[in-house]
């Protein structure tokens, strides 16, 4: 039988290179789909492992419009009682306030240059935006990526008079990591409502980089125009305290054995006026990144199951034509004896002898293309969810900024590769699919007795 099926494989070349061919493709699309789907389980989870349990507290923009300027204003005192539940582990909590520095300069570009009027000029030509924050390493810019420290040291709870800034925005100014500056007070800053004019001297303690991504109107949403400093700092430019002072949010992270939904149902029994606010899930902050993650993974069940219903259609089909072929060959073969089971362990024993090659075809040229189709697949989807993005920004006159950056983040890059389980796991799937397409063309011939094989034309 093994003898008689290699030497009908041999024989038929064409045949069996098409029939190769077609399993050698068909089980490439399915490794790469695996890989791709792996690649992408690695990816999210070294993107979303911060955030995933996690929740913001925000206001509510239909009942609450915020401060003067349209930022947040949810207070110290409400976001104290949701820190001192047994299921937080820790909290971030960050106050956006704007400040002038002293003696310094800010960084201008020819587009922020063409957009300010003379009296905006005047008013804020030295001006920062400040984000006061307890935790830098946790806050939003840097979780996203937006941000990235370079030199020195992220800001911790504790640290007062401390800042981060931006590596050009201090090369400008021939300041480094230990330097200190002094910010203050901006008047004509609307939400500076008791026009405080303080002044406060503050330390370098690191240094960022990072740069838009899109065009910036005003030098404030230059990334280069933003410190980093602890809340205190950010509080006491506008004359506050961190316990009097409003923050624009704060961000939740749950101990890793309570389930995120039942806490928050926990939590929205507190003293607190939920009307002023709502509690969004972490990854809800990064749709973008959700939608490339999602779209990775459609692509990835689409090539893996889809190669496998094509394998199974085509292949039966050319065996239905090819058996046809061979009726009265099969006539011969029942007419001396030889019993329909062992016919078709014949047939059987062809497909095997061109599966083979097919799985050391498809195991080789998967993995030799592997990183190169994860990277295209990659750029389509981003580039689609970016265009779509972008489409949504004009529309809804969404600014610019790394806090918009953030909100667009997207999967950057995917290490795919191939390994012996996603290669053992499609030829088994593979195999049985191919045996069900055998089983199904092979029958309208089995099932007839030798005289009529002859005899049908």
């Amino acid at each position: 039988m093994i003898k008689n099926a290699w030497a009908y494989v041999t024989r038929k070349k064409l045949k069996s290179l098409i029939m190769i061919s077609v399993i050698a493709i068909m089980s490439t699309l399915g490794v790469l789909g695996l890989a791709l789907k792996d690649a992408t389980d690695l990816s999210s989870k070294k993107s979303l492992g911060n955030i995933t349990n996690s929740f913001s507290m925000e206001i509510n923009r239909q009942y609450n419009p915020g401060t003067p300027r349209g930022g947040g204003n949810v207070k110290g005192q409400d976001i104290s009682q949701i820190a001192q539940c047994k299921e937080i582990d820790s909290y971030v909590k960050r106050i956006n306030s704007v400040a002038d520095l002293v003696d310094y300069d800010i960084v201008e570009t020819p587009e922020t240059l063409a957009y300010q009027s003379p009296e905006r000029a005047k008013n804020f030509k030295s001006t920062v935006m400040l984000t006061g924050v307890n935790d830098s390493s946790k806050e939003n810019k840097f979780v996203s990526g937006a941000y990235k420290l370079v030199e020195g040291e992220h800001l911790k709870a504790g640290d007062r008079n401390k800042i981060l800034m931006h590596k050009d925005l201090a090369l400008k100014n021939h300041l480094k990591v230990g330097d200190h500056l002094k910010i203050k007070s901006n008047l004509y800053d609307a939400d500076n409502e008791k026009q405080a004019d303080e002044i406060v001297e503050v330390e370098i303690k690191g240094l960022f980089d990072g740069h838009n991504k899109g065009g910036a109107s005003a030098p404030q949403e230059l990334y280069e125009n933003t410190l980093i400093s602890d809340v205190h700092s950010a509080a006491q430019v506008y004359g506050e305290t961190e316990k009097t002072a409003v923050y624009q949010d704060a961000t939740f992270f749950v101990k890793g054995q309570y389930d995120l939904k039942q806490v928050i149902k926990v939590l929205e029994k507190l003293d607190i006026d939920w009307r002023n606010y709502v509690l969004i899930n972490g990854a809800s902050n990064y749709p973008a990144l959700q939608m490339s993650i999602s779209s990775l993974y459609g692509m990835a069940d689409k090539l893996f199951y889809g190669a496998l219903i094509f394998a199974g259609i085509v292949v039966a089909l050319l065996l239905m034509l090819w058996l046809n072929a061979r009726k009265k060959e099969i006539a011969i073969m029942l007419s001396l004896g030889m019993t329909k089971m062992r016919i078709f362990g014949q047939l059987m024993t062809e497909l095997v002898w061109m599966m083979i090659p097919s799985y050391l075809i498809a195991y080789f040229v998967s993995g030799a293309l592997a990183q190169s189709f994860g990277h295209t697949i990659l750029n389509g989807v981003t580039g689609d969810i970016t265009k779509k993005l972008a489409s949504q920004g004009v529309s809804s006159q969404l600014g610019a900024g790394a806090e918009v950056d953030g909100f667009n983040k997207t999967l950057t890059s995917l290490n795919v590769h191939v390994s012996s389980d996603m290669m053992f796991i499609v030829i088994g799937f593979m195999t049985v699919v191919l045996i069900m397409a055998l089983v199904i063309s092979s029958f309208r011939i089995l099932k007839n007795k030798e005289e009529s094989l002859i005899y049908t034309r």
